[in-house]
């Protein structure tokens, strides 16, 4: 059993930046991130396998960046030039003979 906890969600201004991590308890394969804004599906944001190949969704290419500690069991997400449609609620997600996923960390783009 994967415990993942995510941490540094809030409120910023367009145009801003915020930094998202994820810590796992136990090792992981591939990680990603998630997040599901309200009355829509949750979406895949990005993803990083453990050799560190990374995709990322159309819409914050150039904008976020997704890295990992193996060592350290850790994810990050760094999101700059937010836009308002980048509010949603941002889930961790990790994947090792089954799938896990964190709480959620709202993230609120707002002026």
């Amino acid at each position: 059993q994967v415990q993942l906890v995510e941490s540094g969600g809030g409120l910023v201004q367009p145009g801003g930046s915020l930094r998202l991590s994820c810590t796992a308890s136990g090792s992981v394969n591939t990680m990603a991130w998630y997040r599901q804004a309200p009355g829509k599906q949750r979406e895949l944001v990005a993803r990083i396998t453990s050799g560190g190949t990374t995709i990322y969704a159309d819409s914050v290419k150039g904008r976020f960046t997704i890295s990992r500690d193996n060592a350290k069991k850790t994810m990050d997400l760094q999101m700059n030039s937010l836009k308002p449609e980048d509010t949603a609620v941002y889930y961790c997600y990790a994947s090792i003979f089954r799938d896990y996923w964190g709480k959620g960390t709202l993230v609120t783009v707002s002026s």
